[in-house]
């Protein structure tokens, strides 16, 4: 598949677009809900293990991810441009940047991890537990990066099924895997905890071998590599932001665990099994955030400003749209889900208030995500910088320490978090709105308006 997305139907191209990759993204949830559910058949103690292993892991392939999108951003801005070449440069530098990334963020992961779920007070068995699954979970994260940048690539392309294919297929793979591999059998003695990264690690590297035999099909691999420090400096540059907002997204997950530890190890679990419910929800709405980046690219590239206007408009009529029905499913359904990984009656309860809460920010964070892939797409992404320090670091830890201090209880929590979400929304919508102003200026004064 090579769309030109410089043309027809702005709704149409979103639904092709954001449909494949929210369902792939709906499996790949899924996936991360089948380990939480079989760590759930553990104990409670292998779920809050989860939980704080997540919370590193995503903070490790957090920047890997914010790279990949700057593939597709310069990618697709070359393809808009009708430089097919450079394209074919800038993929290729790309794969090799891929690599590199991977040696480092292995090297530091393993060395830092320790320490890092030590500060979230992990000890004794609940420590063992966490560095057991995490540390195969590491050694593995080649297939993990390189896996984000040739979907990116694909993306930028306009090739969303592809992933979508693969993690349907490695979702179903993986329930097999984790079943075998957790609880034993066909000669394979249980292997608990470290069953699920093992699962985890191959079904990732199927991931990368499948979305590599789709790039290739692609016109981006057809050219010879020829290093280049520029494109390395471009992905930087243009990467950087997204993957501060990546990382800071996992640091805020972090601090929340954090803060959250001293409520006990039920409300950790409950707080690993609200987020994956949570991410099922969000799922279709991701999509829009792949849909956008992709269109706001090419037509950035050809100048097709109108389309921009366009794309932003359907998009978030879409995510209203889904926020609604996730804010029902959520306040309806909240504690029927809880219950389908657990029976303790108090992670139970927990959750259920958590995602009662979240359930009123749905469309806030469509909002996040529909405005960002804008400023990516427009070659803009150093906004993502501030907002991701402001939403994940600084104001969770002023607003949650100042809840510590005064001795409230983990509502506050929850509701804390919203309110910053929330405010996010808004001040990146503004911010936003004055960057398309910008554009607008720059067609009326260069007469760029494509008919």
């Amino acid at each position: 598949m090579n769309l030109d997305l410089t043309q027809g139907d702005i709704a149409s191209l979103i639904k092709k677009l954001a449909i494949p990759s929210s369902i792939g993204f709906f499996f790949h949830t899924i996936y991360n809900v089948t380990d939480t559910y079989f760590a759930g058949l553990i104990s409670t103690d292998a779920l809050s293990a989860l939980t704080l292993s997540f919370s590193i892991f995503f903070m490790m392939i957090a920047l890997a991810g914010g790279m990949s999108e700057a593939a597709t951003a310069l990618v697709g801005n070359a393809l808009g441009e009708k430089k097919k070449e450079s394209a074919v440069h800038i993929a290729l530098n790309s794969l090799a940047f891929a690599l590199v990334l991977s040696f480092i963020l292995s090297f530091i992961g393993i060395l830092s991890t320790p320490f890092l779920i030590s500060i979230l007070g992990a000890e004794g068995e609940y420590l063992s537990l966490s560095l057991e699954y995490i540390n195969i979970i590491l050694y593995g994260s080649l297939f993990f990066v390189f896996s984000f940048f040739l979907n990116a690539l694909l993306n930028a392309v306009g090739d969303t099924v592809s992933f979508r294919n693969i993690l349907i297929f490695s979702s179903f793979l993986n329930i097999f895997l984790d079943y075998w591999f957790v609880l034993g059998g066909l000669g394979l003695e249980a292997l608990g905890i470290k069953g699920i990264s093992i699962a985890t690690v191959l079904t990732e590297f199927l991931t990368a071998l499948y979305l590599f035999y789709k790039l290739r099909k692609t016109p981006l691999l057809k050219g010879k590599f020829v290093f280049d420090i520029k494109v390395f400096k471009a992905l930087l540059y243009q990467g950087f932001p997204p993957s501060i907002n990546m990382i800071m997204m996992a640091s805020g997950i972090f601090i929340m665990t954090y803060f959250i530890t001293p409520f006990g190890k039920e409300v950790v679990a409950a707080f690993g099994i609200g987020m994956r419910i949570e991410q099922i929800v969000l799922m279709p709405t991701i999509g829009l955030n792949v849909a956008v980046l992709a269109i706001v690219s090419q037509n950035y590239g050809a100048k097709n400003y109108e389309r921009i206007r366009q794309t932003i408009k359907v998009s978030l009529f879409y995510g209203a749209s889904l926020s609604f029905l996730g804010l029902v499913l959520l306040l309806l359904f909240a504690q029927d889900m809880m219950h389908f990984f657990t029976n303790d009656v108090k992670v139970i309860y927990e959750g259920v208030i958590y995602l009662r809460v979240e359930a009123f920010i749905i469309f806030s964070f469509v909002l996040i995500f529909v405005y960002l892939a804008l400023l990516q797409g427009l070659q803009k992404p150093a906004f993502i910088f501030y907002i991701s320090i402001f939403r994940q670091i600084v104001a969770p830890i002023l607003l949650l320490s100042l809840f510590s201090y005064l001795g409230l209880g983990l509502l506050w929590i929850w509701l804390g978090i919203a309110v910053i979400v929330s405010l996010s929304a808004v001040i990146t919508w503004r911010y936003s709105i004055k960057k398309l102003k910008e554009v607008d200026n720059n067609v009326i004064n260069n007469g760029y308006y494509s008919k």
